[in-house]
């Protein structure tokens, strides 16, 4: 054989096993492929984040699909503090009211945004129940057994440094839901009653979502601790007078023996009874054997007695 033949013979056996490579690289490449998409697809499914930073993600750590939620949790955790801090200044005076109550304690808070828009948003309303949830593991953290009545309200400044576990605190979490959804946030203030046996605790909502949770959220809410009534009504009555709370906006809570003084009445007791014109609170709690203790109203934007002076 001539060395000009030698030569082309080589070059032919050199050009099917290059082609042969090139297929089977390109094979295996469709396998890999397919495996980054259903890692991609899981990540994106259990974080919510974009797909490019899920993608980045997995890039990053080989397709270590633990480590890669780490890492974008940490990453968004960084991005949402820094654009809390650039947000601060800008009011947010929107929001949601949360309402939880348990067996013989109820929580109520009060979280804002900057427009109703993110208010009905899942992420922020999932913000909302972390809140509610972290104000009564605090309040069962400290409760011993209990004979009488408390109620524990808590500033803003007191709720951001609650923890939410794994060593994060109210404050990162908000930082975190900033950052998703891009608008000023604010865990505004939170109250905790719990009562003693014989007590009871009624709620109201109103504004309120159509979402499925333990956690009821609207623009008003109101919590009434009280005493009596049929046993059979007690969730009924509780809801009458947060009803009749949130709707009159009593400031004090009055005498049984009060006289009302007209329209602008703002004790709750010698006012006249939302359910029924024709009789008062006072006169109205008489008929179902019953009392009111006390009571809390929240409406969501309203100004606090130190904001207004």
């Amino acid at each position: 054989m001539s060395l000009s033949s030698f030569f082309r013979a080589v070059s032919r056996d050199i050009g099917k096993v290059g082609l042969c490579q090139h297929v089977q690289s390109v094979h295996t490449g469709c396998q890999l492929l397919a495996a980054d998409k259903a890692q991609l697809m899981k990540l994106r499914k259990a974080t919510g984040y974009t797909f490019l930073n899920c993608k980045k993600a997995l890039e990053k750590f080989d397709n270590d699909i633990a480590q890669a939620e780490t890492w974008l949790h940490q990453q968004a955790q960084k991005e949402g503090w820094s654009k809390a801090n650039k947000l601060e200044g800008r009011k947010a005076k929107e929001g949601l009211i949360g309402l939880f109550v348990g067996d013989s304690a109820a929580v109520m808070v009060e979280v804002n945004c900057e427009t109703d828009f993110v208010a009905r948003n899942e992420k922020f309303q999932q913000l909302v129940m972390d809140v509610a949830f972290a104000t009564m593991a605090q309040y069962h953290n400290k409760a011993q057994s209990q004979t009488s009545y408390v109620k524990s309200v808590l500033t803003g400044e007191e709720l951001s440094k609650l923890s939410v576990g794994e060593g994060a605190s109210l404050a990162d979490l908000v930082a975190l839901t900033i950052g998703r959804l891009g608008e000023n946030m604010s865990v505004k203030r939170a109250v905790t009653v719990s009562v003693p046996g014989d007590w009871h605790i009624g709620s109201y909502v109103h504004g309120g979502l159509s979402c499925q949770s333990e956690v009821a959220m609207g623009r008003y809410g109101a919590l009434v601790v009280f005493q009596g009534g049929k046993e059979a009504e007690r969730e009924t009555l509780g809801r009458k007078l947060g009803q009749h709370i949130v709707g009159e906006a009593p400031v004090s809570l009055g005498n049984m023996d009060d006289l009302p003084c007209g329209e602008s009445e703002t004790r709750l007791l010698p006012q006249t009874f939302l359910g029924d014109p024709s009789r008062t609170v006072a006169q109205f709690l008489r008929g179902q054997q019953a009392r009111v203790l006390d009571f809390v109203r929240f409406q969501c934007g309203e100004l606090s007695r130190e904001e207004a002076e």
